[in-house]
């Protein structure tokens, strides 16, 4: 059957987004042109203007995309497991190498965690850029927002007494997966799973290994 304009559409706006993913991760955005990006997608940059109005708007895409698909995905592996520790492992795993099998979110990272680098390069970005820095500071808060919700389920599920508030928690322990990761891409040996998940344990006020 034929497909819809609006399928059409989408299609490009997906090949797009997933040859800029990998483009900017492993070249860098100033280094990589709207036509290259446009080549490398199969499509014309008159497509990617008309879905993005430019490079500055595929990284908003790609920001928002990044966020959603992080949410969505570590909090199917979540789901996945019940000891608490487990939870935990699963949260730093899927923020390391993703929770798509070998790639990370957009699909077109290696298991060496080479989506940190489109990450990095996000960040550098919404830090510098007042538009994107909006977005990103959004898309964090929704982060934070449901990993908040998901610290008061598991009070409740594993009979814990939360050493502070839900939000501020979430917050910490965010910038602690995000921190192991940065460091974990450099030097794996040195930011093990274990020390990782013991650290997020000691956020929530365990001083043993939570089952």
């Amino acid at each position: 059957m034929a497909r819809t304009q609006e399928e059409r559409r989408a299609e490009t706006r997906a090949l797009l987004l997933d040859a800029a993913s990998d483009l900017f991760a492993h070249k860098g955005f100033h280094a990589t042109s709207a036509e290259a990006v446009a080549a490398a997608a199969g499509r014309t940059t008159g497509a990617l203007y008309d879905h993005f109005g430019g490079k500055e708007g595929l990284l908003v895409a790609l920001l928002e995309r990044w966020v959603e698909r992080r949410i969505v995905d570590i909090s199917e592996v979540i789901e996945g497991v019940d000891a608490l520790g487990d939870r935990l492992g699963a949260m730093w795993e899927g923020v390391v190498v993703g929770t798509n099998g070998a790639n990370g979110p957009d699909g077109a990272d290696g298991p060496d965690g080479e989506w940190l680098l489109l990450e990095i390069e996000l960040w550098l970005h919404a830090v510098r850029d007042p538009e994107l820095g909006m977005v990103g500071a959004e898309r964090f808060g929704v982060m934070r927002d449901g990993l908040a919700g998901a610290l008061v389920e598991w009070a409740e599920r594993y009979d814990l007494e939360l050493p502070a508030g839900e939000a501020e928690l979430a917050t910490q322990l965010i910038g602690l997966l995000l921190g192991a990761a940065f460091q974990h891409r450099l030097d794996p040996a040195a930011v093990p799973q274990a020390a990782v998940v013991d650290g997020l344990q000691r956020l929530l006020g365990l001083s043993a290994p939570a089952t």
